[in-house]
């Protein structure tokens, strides 16, 4: 069974024809439901909806995110579609959304809009969508879904919690969860045919309020995710370039009386780098709808204005607003955790350079095969990257698992293997020593790991991870950590998960400095390697 939740407020201009497209899918109606949630209606809405043939429960005015998690709550289905009371999806919408979750792997799944609108306005915005989704069609997973076309395993969405209802206006509590999700090493992919038709901003007037409104909440949102003001998977580079240097222009002019010669060149300067930002852009509006450039380049100016207005004033109100959230890490912590990893990444480099060359050396004496091994890994946020080690296993070993161990059948998702036949005997030395982990400071310089954090998990592991598992996955691997200096490979899976997020969430610079400090006589004892 599969739900579609749509919320709605006051929608009885487009809710039947939002059902109606529904009821009209390519696969049997027998297979899915169909719930609006009137969100507190005063018109119409419950009994357009009803009429059209959709099941209708009925809230006072909440908000479209408590409106979505109450239509979730009430679903049947293993499998959450969620869009807008103003959409019509296309006839293989629910076809196409529910796809990608024959992978066991997917938990959430983000579609697309379409338009069959012909003013300028709203086609400039279909164009900006545009650009968007051709950002995300090359990433294997996102990190953004919104829930215009949207899709999410129900028992993921319940054990987060669902749509945060403080934010009471269709604005960022989609991107909101999709952040929370990504955090914790959740998939969610993009499904481009996916569609569902929209009415979109026919008026500049609309336009602007719409963008005011995301900026406002979205100042509310960096505060739990401040990383992702650096990057997400939906928002192009240069729109945060376009916002600041919008803003330093508005200083300019502002100089200008005062500092006539100098504002007048800087703002000039900060006029043509605008442009320049914008042009890659427009080149794609002019081989997609000429016609759409005609307001391509004024629409682009009052999106910037708009959104940094709506941040200014959503710092203004949330600043000093107390809160029970906080990011994993907070910007000062997280530039300064890097920049301890570059520095110590660079001189651990230099200061293994002589003793990798004799083990490097040692290694290939030992045992035919390459002298690095290489293995995916699972990083932060769930993103897969290729960790370095000598090879401390005969060449070929990863093959030879199922002889050792079935890996389906353990108790635990996290595994060590005593007397190991595959491990060679100067490998035994190098695990004992922990000598075999060195090259991870190539890691660590590359920006997958850091000096000190949990330790990097494979990804038939990961896969076996419970919700409480995946906290750890919010911050990069460590080449040291807190299991490393706390027993290593005899401790199981849950206490060094214990221990983990007990870092995570207590996390200072300090603590890594100690950590750091406890690594090297540990290692040199041996205790708990295998």
């Amino acid at each position: 069974m599969i739900s579609v939740v749509i919320p709605a407020y006051n929608a009885a201009k487009t809710i039947g024809n939002c059902v109606r497209a529904l009821t009209q899918q390519s696969i049997p109606r027998g297979e899915y439901e169909i719930i609006v949630v009137d969100d507190g209606s005063t018109d119409e809405t419950a009994a357009i909806a009803e009429a059209a043939g959709a099941q209708v429960i009925r809230q006072s005015n909440q908000g479209p995110a408590a409106a979505r998690n109450h239509g979730v709550e009430m679903a049947r289905g293993d499998l959450i579609l969620f869009t807008d009371a103003d959409c019509e999806p296309a006839p293989d919408w629910i076809e196409r959304m529910s796809a990608p979750f024959a992978d066991p792997d997917v938990s959430g799944a983000k579609g697309t809009y379409r338009t069959r609108q012909r003013e300028l306005t709203a086609r400039f915005v279909q164009l900006e969508y545009e650009d968007k989704y051709d950002r995300l069609a090359n990433q294997p997973r996102i990190d953004f879904v919104d829930t215009y076309s949207a899709a999410y395993r129900r028992a993921v969405f319940l054990e987060n919690g669902g749509f945060d209802p403080v934010f009471s206006t269709a604005s960022v509590e989609d991107q909101e969860l999709s952040f929370r999700l990504s955090q914790k090493g959740y998939r969610l992919v993009f499904v481009p045919t996916a569609q569902v038709y929209h009415q979109h901003d026919r008026t500049l007037g609309e336009y602007i309020r719409r963008k005011f409104g995301i900026g406002y909440w979205k100042a509310l949102l960096v505060r739990w995710h401040p990383e992702k003001v650096v990057r997400d998977s939906h928002t192009p580079q240069t729109l945060k370039a376009q916002l600041v240097l919008l803003g330093l222009l508005g200083l300019a002019l502002v100089a200008w009386p005062v500092w006539p010669r100098l504002a007048g060149w800087g703002a000039l300067v900060l006029a043509v780098a605008f442009v320049l930002t914008a042009a890659p852009f427009l080149l794609k509006v002019l081989r997609r709808d000429a016609g759409a450039l005609l307001v391509a380049a004024p629409m682009l100016v009052a999106r910037a204005a708009a959104l940094g207005a709506g941040l200014a004033t959503g710092y203004a109100r949330f600043a000093f607003r107390p809160t029970t959230r906080k990011p994993v890490l907070s910007p000062f912590n997280r530039v300064a955790k890097r920049v301890m990893d570059i520095v110590g990444a660079l001189v651990g480099l230099v200061l293994i350079a002589p003793v990798m060359a004799v083990l490097a050396v040692i290694v290939r004496l030992d045992s035919p095969g390459p002298v690095l091994f290489k293995q995916t890994r699972v990083g932060e946020n769930g993103r897969p990257f290729r960790i370095v080690k000598l090879r401390s296993m005969v060449n070929g070993a990863e093959s030879r698992l199922a002889e050792i161990v079935n890996v389906e059948q353990l108790e635990s998702p996290a595994f060590k293997i005593k007397d190991d036949p595959r491990v060679t005997r100067v490998g035994r030395f190098l695990r004992r020593t922990s000598l075999d982990e060195l090259p991870q400071f190539w890691n660590v310089l590359a920006g997958d790991m850091s000096l000190v954090g949990p330790r990097p998990e494979e990804a038939c592991v990961v896969q076996k991870y419970n919700d409480w598992h995946r906290k750890r996955l919010s911050v990069k691997p460590g080449l040291t950590g807190p299991m490393q200096v706390n027993g290593r490979g005899d401790l199981p899976l849950d206490q060094r998960v214990r221990l983990e997020l007990d870092y995570i969430e207590h996390y200072s610079l300090w603590r890594d400095v100690v950590i750091l400090a406890r690594t090297l006589p540990v290692w040199i004892s041996g205790k708990g390697a295998y």
